[in-house]
């Protein structure tokens, strides 16, 4: 029973941590529309496993990341260029005139998927305070072969809620041609905005 718990609380933390309009989730879709759906679900696959090594490291080095806060700062101050970097590549996109589906460079998802998921640098220390908060609730082990478990449902309910933006993807083509021409300009706020939060939260 406690095997199953540690992979069904990984699929929550982040089925639900990753609901509200973000980085990945939101470009899985655009992915979906400028592309199709089987290059969202590539790029899904790819984000998704890049999760894996960043709760891995999270739950592994807990003690370390706790007795050197540094290194915590760091990630997040890169987290915040990276940010701020993808919010002027994506304007830049949406200066671009959208062709719709099919018509983007197809096959190489999978690879961007993994790229921008690395680039998250927050991912770390959000499993870091997560897995903290877990363990001193009792509801964590962060032994083995629990870590394993826990990063194993991580893996799962990320890919999960990326497969359910993609599948609104297509409700979007369908339904809302607005988002649809305009949503790199969408992302670009998007990542202007969570860089602007980064940083205010990183100067306090």
């Amino acid at each position: 029973m406690p095997y199953l718990s540690h992979i069904a609380l990984g699929f929550a933390m982040a089925f639900l941590s990753l609901i509200p309009p973000g980085m990945l989730n939101m470009t899985a879709v655009r992915t979906t529309i400028e592309k199709n759906r089987k290059e969202g679900i590539w790029f899904a696959l790819g984000a998704a496993l890049m999760v894996i090594p960043q709760a891995f490291i999270a739950l592994v080095f807990a003690r370390y990341f706790s007795e050197h806060p540094e290194v915590v700062q760091r990630l997040q101050f890169a987290g915040v260029i990276v940010l701020f970097c993808l919010s002027i590549v994506f304007f830049f996109q949406a200066r671009k005139k959208f062709k719709g589906e099919g018509t983007k460079r197809q096959g190489k998802s999978f690879w961007i998927g993994m790229l921008m998921s690395v680039m998250n640098m927050l991912a770390i220390p959000f499993y870091l305070v997560l897995s903290s908060v877990l363990e001193n609730r009792g509801l964590l082990n962060t032994e083995q072969p629990f870590i394993n478990l826990f990063v194993s449902g991580v893996f799962l309910g990320a890919f999960a809620l990326f497969f359910v933006y993609v599948q609104f993807a297509q409700i979007i083509v369908k339904r809302a041609q607005f988002i649809a021409r305009n949503i790199n300009y969408i992302l670009s706020a998007l990542f202007l905005i969570l860089g602007i939060l980064t940083l205010i939260k990183f100067l306090k």
